[in-house]
């Protein structure tokens, strides 16, 4: 059995969820509204103030799929009740990020700023000017979008510097040796 697919998700008092027979689901909280298709195979059933996922045999996939199904309905009532966050550090000399309305704009050493437009959902904050808190409903929008914003500058292993996630360990190594 899936350790994790077993144990029920507890449904908050302020949270009401809805899961049609195609395993749609919708979840609405005080912070919003997430919706996401769980896979069909799973069987999601909403009993009283709990969620129970359960699984039709023990065929490979299924028991691949139960307990990702019963995260994915966790994240969906964690991120409507609590939400998610990332946070990012700007490492480097003249590196700096600032906030212009709905736009992240980031220094990172290239001949221009670059702009980003927070995604439908996602909200940036800046605190300072080298952390950057990214914040939304959607544990894979907000993962994913910290994830692009880092790829303009990934921490280098030399200087170490870069936009880095702040529990993040930048493996260092030894520069060149002179004679």
């Amino acid at each position: 059995m899936s350790r994790i697919g077993i144990k029920p998700v507890d449904i908050p008092a302020n949270v009401e969820i809805s899961i049609d027979k195609n395993n749609y689901a919708v979840v609405k909280g005080p912070k919003g509204k997430v919706e996401q298709q769980l896979p069909k195979a799973i069987k999601v059933e909403v009993e009283g103030s709990v969620i129970n996922v359960s699984r039709p045999n023990d065929e490979k996939e299924n028991r691949s799929l139960h307990g990702l199904t019963r995260t994915l309905v966790n994240n969906m009532v964690v991120g409507v009740t609590h939400g998610f966050e990332k946070s990012l550090e700007i490492v480097g000399v003249g590196y700096r990020a600032q906030k212009q309305g709905k736009k992240l704009v980031l220094s990172l050493g290239f001949s221009h700023p670059v702009e980003m437009e927070d995604p439908e959902g996602i909200e940036t904050t800046v605190e300072g000017t080298n952390k950057i808190i990214v914040k939304g409903i959607d544990k894979q929008q907000v993962g994913n979008y910290a994830a692009v914003i880092r790829d303009w500058r990934r921490p280098e292993p030399y200087k170490g510097k870069g936009i880095r996630y702040t529990d993040e360990v930048v493996r260092r190594k030894a520069g060149k040796t002179g004679k």
